[in-house]
């Protein structure tokens, strides 16, 4: 066995060690727990959401569709395709959200390797987390003593030998919005693996190629981060969305064993559904299991379990907290909430007043909702920062030191009147002027510690609490006020959200009155009440039977405004709204997510073939289970025909597509028929009327009928078919795979003697329906 084998297999057991098991806030198991066990694989895409995104993340989960198509691909895959260039490894990029999975699929990508389950073309893999470069990020390494340092199995001198260009490398740098380290890619260029230089020249020169060229490359951030760096030198640029529906029952039901546990949990999460939404981030996931679980096993009845974020954070801050920790200080948690503060090091912990020492050993807070990585902290996700300034601002707010108070008019205004209210109306002006949305999630955890029931839940924490009991109205009537005038689609969705929070359902109901008030068309409708429609109809655990936009706001804005509520709806009705290419492109994205639609309906739309191409996309979605498409008088060509065949010839769920009155041509039609012979046809109706046809489609048509179909219904009136067309429809009739029960057909001739036997053998054969000149019915 050559000395590199050894090496590589030493670094796999390595490997297995550290990554077989993660740590989880698991308070009925182990803190580690077999990967294996409770590894679900999150929902990975190419391409991304595009450029640097400076929205707060929860907003980032909550928007709906994303901006670009969605390719997925596995983690196994990353490294599938090689970089055009023949001496340039591949670089991936890899971004995601806080809490959605990155780092966790970088260890499961690590032990499939050192379980030799996939990517063996790779030889060695070197795992640098930014967390502990910046430990280092003063002192001065080469490449071969940056590798010592992390993999202390290696013997000295066989670093040297993995160096080796002959060696496929695979370099990771897991959490550049972790890093500390300035990069410049404009660095002096170190191409010498033994050149001892500072850390931010090692990284930006393995980034631009410099050093190591051949080897490969993965980087993962947050997306706000990736300014960072230049992400020209990466292809591909992947995104990771989280657990789309089914990955997180699958999860609940890997992380709870007992499936009557499991179900009823999964069905109680999917009534909470601001709930259900954040499921998407894998480790809110991990969070709600680890509260339910524990409420079960303490035989507290579902019907008590948290409903909302603010209930679940509390009953996970009850679970892991005793009365040591009163003496942390979580004011500068607020501060550094402000300041964008990710990560806290020994000196930011003292500053908040907590013992490091202390924390390390406590059953508490800080090791239960801070990951320790050498002598860097952070939270588990941001939302619990974020909960964490919430209950300081509230359990303060009485105080003139109240960190909401910025101004001299402020603080003179609270002197004079200080009531729960005030603050409320105070923190929804501060939130409702970030520009990304920092405080959105701070602003509903502030309104759910408002609640009575909540606040008593807090007093089991901090004794010298006084439950505020003010009544509620003043303040929700002014959150009613401010919807009313805000013009932000965002911003009226989180006040919703608070309202949620609140338990008030009572702009609900006023919305869903006037929903139900009959037409809306000749109302414009607000950014607000499209706000409040989504809303309403997203937190409906309900499907919705059908949604027509024409009530509403009839334009591709108005659609793509409302377009969240597609997802949770049957039937689509989208016809004569002025819609172009634009809204095909929105639509796709609502086909490649997981959706309830089974019925869209575009008639008398200005979409093109450009815009059925777009669609066509969707419908080749495993995702997409619409089995209607109607596209009367779309203005398209055969061009259509060519992007829908292509859908008929995959899997997919259509049963009736209509296409009259477009421009088909009988070459359009020829394409549909290659279509309509494939094994994965399902198309059982299929309407042509006023398509420009002659004879020659019914030939196509003909040849169609005598392959394996399912076509039972054919809707073929205002084309000029002629006698000798029916004549050919007749000879596909005869046809033993023909299951056709219903033709409709109006020749522009008086009936032949041709036509006249072609009814006779209509009725031999058993069809239910004949209409030549649309008024003669044979049954």
């Amino acid at each position: 066995m050559e000395k590199s084998d050894l090496s590589s297999r030493r670094m796999k057991i390595k490997y297995k060690e550290k990554f077989e098991k993660l740590y989880e806030e698991a308070p009925l198991e182990c803190d580690r727990v077999p990967i294996k066990d409770t590894y679900t694989e999150v929902y990975m895409i190419k391409g991304c959401t595009g450029g640097v995104n400076t929205k707060h993340e929860v907003r980032q989960v909550e928007d709906f569709y994303p901006k670009t198509e969605e390719t997925p691909i596995t983690l196994s895959d990353l490294f599938k395709v090689q970089s055009t260039e023949k001496k340039q490894g591949t670089k991936v990029l890899t971004l995601g959200i806080a809490g959605v999975g990155k780092t966790v699929s970088v260890h499961k990508f690590i032990l499939d390797w050192a379980e030799e389950k996939c990517n063996q073309d790779i030889d060695f893999i070197m795992y640098l987390p930014f967390r502990e470069l910046n430990l280092i990020k003063d002192e001065m390494y080469s490449l071969s003593e940056l590798l010592l340092y992390f993999h202390k199995e290696l013997c000295s001198g066989e670093e040297k030998e993995i160096l080796n260009e002959k060696h496929r490398l695979l370099f990771i740098l897991d959490g550049l919005d972790e890093s500390r380290i300035l990069l410049d890619l404009h660095q002096k260029k170190v191409s010498n693996v033994n050149e001892k230089t500072t850390l931010d020249k090692l990284i930006t020169n393995l980034i631009n190629g410099e050093l190591l060229p051949s080897a490969l490359l993965w980087i993962t951030s947050r997306p706000a981060a990736v300014s960072k760096i230049n992400d020209q030198y990466f292809n591909p640029v992947t995104e990771i969305r989280g657990f789309n529906d089914p990955q997180k029952e699958e999860y609940f039901r890997k992380r709870i064993r007992d499936e009557d546990q499991a179900s009823r949990i999964i069905s109680h999460i999917k009534t909470a559904r601001s709930l259900h939404i954040l499921c998407h981030i894998p480790v809110v996931c991990r969070i709600s299991a680890t509260v339910f679980q524990k409420m079960l096993k303490d035989g507290t009845d579902m019907k008590n379990a948290p409903s909302t974020l603010t209930e679940m954070y509390l009953h996970f801050l009850l679970f892991f907290t005793d009365q040591k920790t009163k003496k942390y200080n979580t004011k500068q948690t607020f501060l550094q909430l402000q300041k964008g503060q990710l990560l806290f090091y020994e000196k930011d912990l003292e500053e908040c007043g907590i013992d490091v020492c202390e924390a390390s050993v406590y059953s508490g807070i800080c090791t239960q909702i801070f990951k320790q990585e050498g002598k860097i902290y952070s939270f588990v996700h941001l939302s619990f920062q974020e909960f964490l300034a919430a209950v300081f601002v509230f359990l303060t707010f009485r105080d003139e030191g109240n960190p909401l108070l910025k101004t001299p008019l402020e603080k003179i205004k609270w002197m004079i009147k200080h009531r729960l209210c005030d603050l409320l109306k105070t923190a929804v002006g501060k939130a409702m002027r970030s520009e990304n949305g920092h405080l959105d999630l701070f602003l509903r955890f502030l309104f759910g510690l408002s609640l009575e029931s909540n606040q008593k839940l807090l007093k089991s924490l901090h004794p010298e609490l006084d439950i505020k009991e003010e009544s509620l109205e003043e303040t929700v009537n002014y959150i009613k006020k401010t919807i009313k005038r805000t013009k932000s689609f965002e911003k009226t969705f989180n006040l919703f959200h608070c309202l949620s929070e609140l338990k008030d359902i009572s702009l609900i109901s006023e919305i869903q009155t006037f929903l139900n008030s009959g037409d809306l068309s000749t109302q414009t409708l607000s950014s607000a009440q499209c706000s409040a429609l989504v809303f309403v109809l997203l937190m409906s655990e309900e499907i919705q039977e059908k949604f027509e936009l024409k009530k509403f706001r009839p334009s591709d804005k108005g659609l793509r405004e409302l377009l969240p509520v597609l997802k949770n709806t049957r039937q689509a009705l989208l016809s004569g709204c002025n819609l172009t290419e634009g809204s095909c492109k929105s639509l796709t994205t609502v086909l490649q997510t997981e959706n309830t639609l089974s019925e869209l309906e575009m008639n008398n739309n200005d979409l093109q073939n450009s815009g059925v191409e777009q669609l066509c996309a969707g419908l080749k979605s495993s995702h997409c289970k619409l089995e209607i498409l109607r596209l009367s008088g779309c203005g398209l060509t055969e061009e259509s025909c060519k992007s829908l065949t292509s859908v008929l010839q995959t899997e997919n769920s259509l049963r009736e597509l209509e296409m009259n009155n477009n421009d088909l041509q009988n070459s359009g039609v020829e394409q549909l028929c290659a279509g309509l012979k494939s094994s994965h046809c399902k198309l059982e109706i299929l309407r042509l009327s006023g398509c420009g046809l002659n004879e020659e489609s019914c030939k196509s048509l003909t040849s169609a009928l005598k392959t394996e179909n399912s076509l039972r219904e054919l809707e073929m009136n205002n084309n000029d078919l002629q006698n000798s067309g029916v004549e050919q429809l007749c000879a596909g009739l005869k046809s033993s795979h023909c299951k056709l029960e219903i033709l409709r057909e109006d020749t522009n001739e008086s009936l032949s003697t041709c036509t006249g036997v072609f009814i006779t053998m209509l009725l031999q054969l058993g069809a239910l329906a004949f209409c030549p000149q649309a008024a003669f019915l044979v049954t």
